[in-house]
């Protein structure tokens, strides 16, 4: 506090901080990726650990014994699934009735925005059916939900075979004090979006579908079950829900906890986890996996059923069986046990998980990376947009565009509104548009929609920067500068609001837009710096995190592979706004794009 009350002291500080802004800001810039990927190494990590009491131990005995039923159960499924051409729904009712549960059925229809090509639909009509395991020990004021998306083919069929096998099981067992809610839903997101909307007598997402006629008591987690393979070798977790939520970590730590336990071979993100950490390829397998933790979350896409439970404050996971590591394999029975087990610690809860982390990142399933350790690697980051602002000169025409006689504050004005009114276009034009586009050009709806949201992309790039020519040259130089202290302050807020929310989309954004939006100004090359702009636009960024994605999985793409991937993702990130309520679109449509309009306004002001 003495430095800073001190005016003699607070102005040397001053001085120091203005003669080396660029190299703090430089440094700060490099500390911050550093600090992001020394994340991944172990010793910098903690080690998981149980924080809710009641299920801190697992000393429970497993006795579920129907593995091979279940797989006979399978293949039934999938013959009364053919010869339905789609979901059996009468065979799932009959199914449940006989294993002693309450079922009920919802039907549910919702026309998309345009036609989803990856998945050949437009209006999606289907028909949930769940079952009821009532606790008889409890006031059944509780609930937990087991459920087994109904896929096309083959896909899935072992899921929903285990899911009849463990209501069977569970039925003939006394001390659930929650009731079990066994869900069957179609067309996956779409059919959990319909039920969850439905139980919780909301509708937010515009979808048509009848009233569930049974209930349980307040869902307090769930789990969701993808198997679609008589041979398991190993069980993946997946935890990134609806605009980067994630699950509480207890319920990360039951699952690793229990596979431990009954010796199943578990990953994350599709990777084992090495206790060769003090290796070079040890750490760049753990920064690997925390890196597509981070993708995954940044994109805002619920990545299995779960994602959607997240919105309702109900702790939720998938569990997806994968068939890869020849020389494992696990039965259904030990699966089976396995999820006995979770439901039996989640049964236990006296309330909700609360007490572990709900911010934090998983290099391995052993390990974690909690709020407090990865948010300084942001701050550095953000920090730098501060430096900027309190340069002298900047601040300077910030309190000179304030006086009543000052064209400042219309200098500025000006650009901002047309920057955001393309903002809005951007958001609204692409799937209002697409008619138009479709009856003037040889192209599907999908690809109007897409190639629409590109057109007015790149058309933003002409519009802004001429804006100040509508204004009188006076005061010129002082106005790119109040605009850029405007775009500084407001650039750091969207990416400090952003990073809260969703910490890996904000620090995505800020280590590929703070460099650039930190130093621009008039005076430099055009050309140049244009180019450079545009490579690290918000468009661009998404394009680096394709090819990043596809390394990162193994399974790398050729550039034409990674352009058709990238219209892909433009096109589900608009669909999943619309149907799920994901807000990473509206949020770069309508807030980042238009400030990085500003900037380039910036860069071309005369």
């Amino acid at each position: 506090m003495g430095l800073l009350s001190d005016p003699s002291r607070r102005k040397v500080l001053t001085g120091l901080l203005t003669r080396l802004n660029t190299p703090i800001c430089i440094v700060c810039y490099l500390a911050g990726i550093v600090w992001f990927m020394g994340l991944a190494f172990e010793p910098f990590t903690l080690r998981t650990y149980m924080s809710e009491n009641a299920m801190g131990s697992t000393m429970v005995e497993e006795r579920f014994s129907s593995g091979e039923r279940a797989l006979s159960l399978a293949k039934e499924f999938d013959a009364h699934k053919r010869k339905a051409g789609g979901m059996p729904v009468e065979w799932l009712v009959k199914a449940m009735q006989s294993r002693g549960l309450e079922v009920f059925t919802q039907s549910f229809s919702r026309k998309l925005p345009f036609p989803d090509e990856n998945k050949e639909r437009y209006m999606v009509r289907g028909t949930n059916v769940y079952g009821i395991l009532r606790a008889p020990r409890a006031p059944r004021t509780e609930a937990l939900v087991i459920t087994a998306p109904c896929s096309p083919g083959n896909t899935n069929n072992q899921a929903v075979a285990l899911l009849l096998a463990l209501a069977q099981y569970f039925r003939n067992q006394i001390y659930w004090a929650k009731d079990i809610i066994f869900l069957v839903n179609e067309h996956d997101l779409i059919g959990t979006q319909a039920w969850l909307e439905g139980y919780h007598h909301t509708n937010i997402t515009g979808m048509e579908y009848s009233p569930l006629q049974g209930r349980a008591g307040s869902i307090q987690a769930a789990l969701s079950l993808e198997l679609s393979s008589d041979v398991i070798t190993s069980l993946d977790l997946v935890l990134e829900g609806l605009n980067g939520q994630l699950p509480n970590l207890d319920l990360a730590n039951l699952f690793y906890a229990f596979c431990q336990k009954l010796g199943v071979l578990c990953t994350i993100q599709g990777k084992l986890q090495r206790n060769d950490w003090d290796t070079a390829e040890g750490y760049t397998h753990a920064a690997q996996t925390m890196m597509l933790m981070v993708l995954k979350q940044a994109c805002g896409r619920s990545w299995g059923d779960h994602g959607l439970f997240l919105r309702y404050h109900i702790e939720a996971a998938s569990v997806r069986g994968i068939n890869s590591f020849r020389h494992y394999k696990t039965d259904a029975t030990t699966i089976g046990r396995l999820l006995e087990g979770m439901v039996r610690k989640l049964n236990n809860l006296l309330e909700r998980l609360h007490q572990s982390y709900f911010f934090y990142l998983l290099p391995s399933l052993s390990r974690f990376v909690s709020i407090g350790y990865y948010m300084p690697a942001f701050g550095l980051l953000a920090v730098i947009l501060l430096l900027r602002v309190s340069f002298p000169g900047l601040c300077h025409c910030f309190s000179v565009s304030l006086q009543p006689s000052s064209p400042g504050v219309l200098t500025v004005l000006t650009p901002v509104v047309i920057s955001h009114l393309t903002g809005v276009a951007l958001y609204l034009l692409p799937v209002h548009l697409q008619e138009m586009a479709v009856e003037h050009f040889p192209v599907s709806e999908t690809e109007a929609v897409v190639l629409t949201a590109i057109a007015i992309y790149t058309a933003g790039l002409a519009l802004p920067h001429n804006t100040q020519r509508l204004l009188s040259g006076e005061g010129t130089e002082q106005g790119w500068k109040v605009l850029k202290l405007t775009a500084l302050l407001y650039l750091a807020v969207l990416l400090g609001c952003t990073a809260l929310i969703n910490f890996s989309l904000g620090f995505i954004l800020a280590v590929t837009l703070v460099p650039i939006t930190a130093s621009i100004t008039p005076h430099m090359p055009k050309a140049l710096y244009a180019l450079v702009m545009v490579l690290l636009s918000p468009a661009f960024t998404i394009l680096y995190c394709v090819f990043i994605y596809q390394e990162l999985i193994e399974a790398p793409v050729s550039v034409s592979e990674g352009w058709m991937l990238f219209l892909s993702v433009i096109s589900q990130g608009i669909l999943d706004h619309a149907l799920y309520g994901s807000l990473v679109y509206p949020l770069l449509a309508l807030f980042i794009y238009p400030c990085w309009l500003m900037f380039w306004n910036i860069l071309f002001w005369n």
